[in-house]
């Protein structure tokens, strides 16, 4: 075990040390963040910028100047004009546009133009589009004898509050945080596995490539040796994703103070007001402090490390078997991608129904529920199914490492032969 250990160190501190590590770790999440906030000022920016359009109503439509919701459009009524007099003109009135609205039934519009020197935006053109249903609508209300004003009143909106009642009492929930906070963890796990799992491949294949190995198990069981370095490379995992989500935070902190101009434009691009804001943000912070994330934080760790072991197990396996032939470790690696994709298959679907067949397979079938119980993990999960599912992947991976580590043996010395999945189940059943 003290092997184990030794091997455990060294494939931990060789690769925290690394540049390659310290930039992905640190340098990447800043990378992100910046990246994010140029999309999100470039965005703000363009929306205090409004464009003026001219409006001709031969259909009178619009009794009075029209106004956009989100002041992007400024509208101005042109009377004693013509179409194709006003063509020539418009740009040199200083209009960005025209609209062009003919004598028409209101029960069929056709024929509205708008004119403008190029291609308008797709936002734009909606806008325009919406605005002119508004009024057409009123019209055919006003035509039938309703009051658009009694009509809008008597229109409902109706939104639903969800309490989950629990023994401290009643708390505020949102389905769209719940399948945020699923959604997200269940893809970390997913992504992870993938990062890490490729990561043991890699490290086993250049060992074997550099025959560093030969030297490594003429000193440690090719089995401790496979497990520190499964265990090593997890551990590094581990530190970069509690890395990632300090730095995350610190950033969330600190851009307000950073960056207040942005902050300022953003509040002044928002059609909110600031009561409507303070609402939103406590309906967040009250729908996260609903869920239970205690349970989550450590269901997430658990299936993290249990996934993260059945599935690097495998790798390694198929590290073993290739030395530096790209195309075999590829070939060999589809089959243990399946589980993997299947598994956020399901996510997208246990997401929205959580107690489906569907659901409750993926998050017991030991290869798939790392990624699908995350998904389910917000809603109220049967005790006696988080237990199966935890203890069948338990099992799965001590019989995958059993299994793997028969393979890992073998495949770690053999050189120069292509390797295939029927070989490599002898391997793994053939008593030593």
């Amino acid at each position: 075990m003290n092997k184990t250990g030794l091997v455990i160190s060294r494939e931990y501190f060789s690769r925290v040390k690394k540049k390659s590590f310290l930039i992905t770790t640190i340098v990447v999440p800043l990378v992100i963040v910046a990246f994010y906030a140029v999309i999100i000022a470039i965005s703000v920016s363009g929306s205090n910028s409004s464009k003026s359009f001219a409006i001709i109503d031969d259909a009178g439509l619009f009794s009075t100047t029209p106004v956009s919701r989100n002041n992007s459009l400024k509208f101005t009524l042109i009377k004693n004009e013509t179409e194709s007099t006003f063509v020539k003109k418009y740009k040199e009135a200083g209009y960005d546009a025209f609209v062009y609205i003919p004598q028409m039934h209101i029960d069929t519009p056709k024929n509205m133009v708008i004119h403008s020197p190029s291609t308008v935006s797709l936002s734009t053109s909606s806008q325009l589009e919406n605005l002119i249903d508004a009024a057409i609508e009123d019209k055919r209300l006003q035509a039938h004898g309703i009051d658009p004003q009694k009509y809008k009143q008597i229109q409902s909106n109706v939104s639903l509050s969800n309490k989950i009642d629990t023994k401290e009492g009643s708390k505020d929930s949102s389905a769209g945080v719940a399948f945020a906070v699923s959604f997200i963890c269940g893809i970390l796990i997913y992504m992870m596995m993938l990062i890490y799992g490729t990561m043991v491949m890699r490290g086993v294949m250049e060992e074997k490539t550099n025959r560093i190995a030969e030297v490594i198990v003429s000193s440690v069981k090719p089995f401790q040796l496979m497990m520190g370095k499964i265990i090593g490379i997890g551990l590094v995992g581990l530190t970069q994703f509690a890395v990632w989500i300090i730095i995350f935070l610190l950033m969330q902190m600190a851009i307000p103070f950073i960056f207040p101009e942005f902050f300022s434009q953003m509040n002044a691009a928002t059609a909110m007001d600031e009561s409507s804001k303070s609402a939103a943000i406590a309906g967040v912070v009250n729908s996260l402090s609903a869920l239970p994330l205690a349970k989550i934080f450590l269901l997430f760790i658990f299936y993290f490390i249990g996934g993260y072991l059945t599935y690097a197990s495998l790798f390694a396996a198929i590290g073993s078997v290739v030395s530096d032939d790209q195309n075999d470790a590829q070939q060999l690696i589809f089959p243990v991608m399946m589980p993997i994709i299947l598994g956020f298959v399901i996510l997208t679907r246990a997401i929205n129904d959580p107690n489906s067949s569907l659901a409750v397979f993926g998050s017991l079938f030991p290869l798939t529920s790392p990624i699908v119980m995350m998904g389910r993990v917000t809603f109220d999960i049967p005790v006696w199914e988080l237990i199966a599912s935890m203890v069948l992947l338990v099992a799965c991976f001590f019989f995958l490492t059993w299994l793997t580590a028969k393979i890992y043996r073998t495949g770690i010395l053999m050189y120069g032969k292509k390797p295939s999945w029927k070989e490599m189940l002898k391997w793994a059943f053939r008593k030593a």
